[in-house]
């Protein structure tokens, strides 16, 4: 084998995969705090090999159920491209963070990134029924 081929082999291929975030955060942030710890997960996916697709803060919504006697939270949907590796590390810190009520990273696929871009970009044509 030739060394170029022998550099190939060694070289490990990093797969983006599509996934999606909701972060509940503690309702007792101000705005400014919530936007810095927005900045900061984006920046850590970012410094880790991964890249922003689409962010979108909901706000203070109810909860389904009382979490540490809150009844509402403040609601961050993140939709990102990264190493599956990312994934680990990301969790790590939203351990760590005490003013992260809850968090869930889900994994999308090809049919749930396109659904997302659609919705993203204007919504769902309307089809008229055609009249025979």
């Amino acid at each position: 084998m030739s060394t170029g081929k022998n550099q190939l082999f060694n070289q490990k291929i990093q797969v983006m995969n599509n996934y999606e975030l909701m972060v509940i955060f503690t309702p007792v942030l101000s705005e400014e705090d919530f936007k810095s710890a927005q900045k900061k997960y984006q920046d850590f996916i970012k410094e880790n090999g991964g890249s922003t697709v689409a962010s979108n803060p909901w706000g203070l919504k109810s909860l389904a159920y009382p979490i540490d006697k809150k009844t509402t939270g403040i609601y961050w949907i993140l939709e990102f491209t990264a190493p599956a590796t990312v994934n680990e590390k990301l969790k790590i810190q939203f351990l760590r963070d005490e003013q992260i009520m809850r968090h869930m990273i889900t994994k999308l696929d090809k049919y749930a990134v396109e659904y997302n871009h659609i919705k993203r970009n204007g919504g769902f044509p309307v089809h008229k029924a055609v009249e025979a």
